[in-house]
């Protein structure tokens, strides 16, 4: 088996490689910058040459070869690898007439929790948004607890607000239900230290990203000193990069992101350190049904896996963009074992959509600074 073509397109803001065979079977992925996705590309151009003739069966192989043939890495390199190793996994896996869990080592469970995001201007707007997803049948949800013009509230004032919007899910939904909060980098070590503080009385599952991922020393350092699970790694591309976090104690769950940091063969590595370091696995998934497919392919398969990101892909264009979407019973996605990744493209609903360019903008502080989004 040879592959013959390589094809990708933008649909909205999502990234999508089709590699052709000469066989006649063709895998899917997904890449992940989603900021800049055009970027990947001129990535995807470079190493079409390459690849043009070889055999999709020796994944390993291709993923060394283009990782490492260059100087430069980083978040481009990793999604267009994340596509590629994602689109082969799918070609072998309709290769072998198997789904790609099976070739990744077999099932450890049958389907696969859930968290959904929730949002809301108000306490009451989020409290209500929350009990929506809990009365469809999640058992956790995810939300930031920043009201709009955090960049201009003093420290006082904005912990009170987060704390009053969380007060107003736990509230609402009970300790039923698992809550996963939202930081978004927005915190210095010191004040996130005072805000977990804080939120430790509502027991959340985990805090997201307190602090920029700059310096997995510094993450350490939050980790140690509060008693609230961080979970971290969204923006991390390589095993080396999370074996660091690791080593650091920088979290007690890991966030890769399979479309950015190497697709199913790099995750699978990625989770095996995660579980020498007894970190569960929280795949980061902002993308289409496509990355979720991806993320459940992994999920099916590691023996650490804690919870799923889940962005409502009931509702269009995600449940439209798949010829058969993956079945979803209340809070759990039901294992596929169709082969591959279990999922193909509806062209013509992904042709219908067009490219979205990203705005450029950021929140800015009173003074003019920028703050981080």
């Amino acid at each position: 088996m040879r592959i013959a073509d390589l094809e990708w397109m933008q649909v909205g803001r999502w990234w999508y490689l089709l590699v052709h065979t000469e066989e006649g079977i063709t895998g899917l992925g997904e890449g992940g910058v989603h900021g800049y996705p055009e970027a990947i590309g001129g990535i995807m151009d470079a190493w079409k040459p390459y690849l043009l003739g070889k055999d999709p069966l020796q994944i390993e192989h291709h993923w060394q070869f283009l990782y490492r043939n260059s100087h430069f890495r980083g978040a481009v390199i990793g999604s267009a690898l994340s596509a590629l190793d994602i689109a082969l996994w799918d070609i072998a896996g309709k290769h072998f007439e198997a789904p790609a869990w099976q070739l990744l080592g077999g099932k450890c469970r049958d389907k696969v929790r859930l968290y959904i995001h929730v949002g809301g201007e108000s306490p009451d707007a989020l409290a209500a948004d929350a009990k929506r997803a809990v009365d469809d049948g999640f058992t956790a949800v995810r939300f930031t607890p920043f009201p709009r013009n955090y960049t201009r509230m003093r420290y006082a004032e904005l912990l009170e607000a987060i704390l009053t919007r969380v007060a107003a899910v736990r509230d609402t939904v009970g300790n039923g239900v698992d809550l996963c909060v939202e930081i978004h980098r927005r915190m210095d070590p010191h004040h996130a230290a005072g805000l977990a503080y804080e939120l430790a009385k509502f027991r959340p599952y985990f805090l997201e990203d307190p602090l920029l991922p700059d310096s997995v020393q510094r993450m350490g350092d939050l980790q140690r000193s509060i008693n609230v699970p961080i979970a971290t790694g969204e923006r991390l591309h390589t095993i080396f990069e999370f074996n660091e976090l690791l080593a650091a104690g920088g979290c007690r769950f890991i966030r890769p992101d399979v479309c950015l940091c190497g697709g199913l063969t790099h995750s699978k590595k990625i989770a095996a350190i995660a579980e020498a370091y007894h970190v569960g696995v929280i795949p980061h998934n902002p993308l289409s049904p496509v990355s979720t497919a991806a993320c459940v392919q992994l999920d099916a398969c590691i023996p650490n896996f804690a919870l799923q990101e889940y962005t409502g892909e009931d509702r269009p264009p995600k449940s439209d963009v798949l010829k058969q979407p993956l079945v979803r019973e209340g809070g759990y996605i039901l294992v596929p074992d169709r082969p591959g990744i279990g999922v193909e493209l509806n062209m013509e609903v992904a042709r219908a959509y067009p490219p979205q360019a990203k705005e450029i903008r950021t929140p800015l502080h009173e003074d003019g600074s920028v703050a981080d989004a």
